[in-house]
């Protein structure tokens, strides 16, 4: 089958390159002539454990192209994939911005022959599938197309994974014709019994923000649980497990931190609070998280600044990760965007590392001073703040960074990492998150 993907950031890539792999013959298109010039080297401009290979074996095989010209794209194709941006209003009032799905449509519609489907990949609100049929409609009266809602579930640093062994296709549609065109895309899918939900456009766009909605809330339910540990003496690791071991509740996003980020969690539940606040309805669990997501990372800077005796005034400080969580570059609305800022205010000197963000760091966190590794973050500081628990940080040498520290550190573990004995052994006080 032809398939031309718009858009050729995180979601357009990984679907191109695994749609690909499939056996179909993908054209992923992007108005960024620099991407994709680099995309025909085979540089891929995301960090996506396996992504890499997965794009220049599929190109090489000639079923995997790049193009900004979309009039040629288009034509051509069974099915387009909009997998365009979808951030929060610039405004800052929680809506998502569809101006580049809007977009996409018009120009999409201006091209298209014969028989298309037009598939919504982005995650957009309720209602959006019938905007953008309207769209194309307006603009190419004469069209023969299909609109269907198919939201992505990737998971940044194990994506072509989520994309070939999914837990589920949603597929958002009201024709039988472009159902079964769906369905012919996602084949290999459909015969390793992967479970398919064919149902309308709308539940399908909500769908998405429900499910990123409610792993949002068992994050900041599992932070206040934390909380409420460090108050009664408690131990919020083995609470977790605890719970987690309940097959109704189960142990995945029972991990307490500095609070969710990245690309999807914080602007997903803002746009979902404003879908439900339009309609007149409450989502009350909703709102909740995202107040004590704040709440958490604002928690984060006191926890730091307390086991540094409340004063952070030339104190040097070694942060470990970056990104908002491993196996990415991703740095959007991660924890250290809001809790950095707070410490270099406070007077506090930073050296960071991250094995992927520190292109995106130094952009953003321009005050911190970057180190080559985790070792040379270490010297001569006062604390450590695990803050991203990148595998690689998970079995340091707690002896060899003590010894290069200032007399008296503290390892604040914001991630749980590390056994409390085990860092008090090596000679380190330590700070956990819901542990005493």
């Amino acid at each position: 089958m032809k398939i031309t993907i718009i858009g050729s950031g995180y979601v357009g890539l990984v679907t191109g390159a695994c749609l690909s792999e499939f056996g179909h013959h993908v054209i992923c298109m992007d108005k960024d002539a620099a991407k994709i010039q680099a995309l025909e080297k085979g540089i891929i401009p995301i960090y996506e454990p396996g992504l890499t290979e997965l794009v220049v074996k599929n190109a090489a095989a000639g079923r995997l192209s790049f193009t900004t010209d979309l009039a040629a794209a288009v034509p051509q194709a069974d099915a387009v994939f909009l997998a365009v941006g979808t951030p929060s209003q610039r405004r800052g009032n929680g809506y998502a911005d569809l101006t580049y799905v809007y977009e996409a449509a018009r120009e999409v519609a201006s091209v298209l022959q014969g028989y298309t489907v037009v598939i919504d990949k982005s995650t957009v609100p309720v209602g959006t599938a019938r905007q953008v049929a309207r769209i194309i409609s307006e603009v190419n009266p004469t069209a023969d197309f299909d609109v269907v809602s198919n939201p992505e579930f990737l998971r940044e640093g194990a994506a072509l994974k989520d994309f070939m062994h999914p837990d589920r296709v949603v597929i958002g549609v009201d024709s039988d014709r472009a159902a079964a065109l769906v369905k012919e895309i996602y084949n290999p899918l459909y015969l390793l019994e992967t479970p398919f939900i064919v149902t309308t456009p709308e539940t399908a766009e909500l769908t998405k923000y429900a499910a990123n909605a409610f792993l949002a809330v068992k994050i900041s339910f599992i932070n206040e649980m934390a909380n409420l540990c460090e108050a009664v003496e408690a131990n919020v690791v083995d609470l977790a497990r605890g719970m987690g071991l309940d097959g109704r509740i189960g142990k995945k996003f029972l991990h307490p931190g500095p609070g969710y980020g990245g690309s999807c969690f914080p602007k997903d539940t803002l746009a979902l609070m404003r879908i439900a606040q339009e309609q007149g309805c409450a989502v009350r669990l909703v709102e909740a998280a995202v107040e004590v997501n704040a709440a958490q990372k604002a928690r984060m800077v006191k926890k730091i600044r307390d086991g540094l005796s409340g004063n952070l005034a030339g104190k040097v400080i070694a942060v470990l990760g970056l990104t908002f969580k491993p196996e990415t570059d991703d740095m959007r609305d991660a924890p250290s965007l809001t809790i950095l800022p707070a410490l270099l205010e406070k007077g506090a000197r930073l050296k960071v590392h991250d094995p992927q963000g520190l292109t995106e760091a130094a952009k953003l966190l321009p005050e911190c001073e970057v180190a080559t590794d985790a070792y040379d973050a270490c010297q001569d500081a006062d604390a450590v703040i695990l803050m991203t628990e990148w595998n690689q940080y998970r079995a340091l040498d707690l002896a060899r960074i003590k010894a290069s520290m200032r007399d008296n550190p503290i390892l604040i573990d914001l991630r749980n990492v590390y056994q409390p004995e085990q860092a008090k052994e090596k000679g380190f006080r330590y700070v956990g998150v819901g542990r005493n």
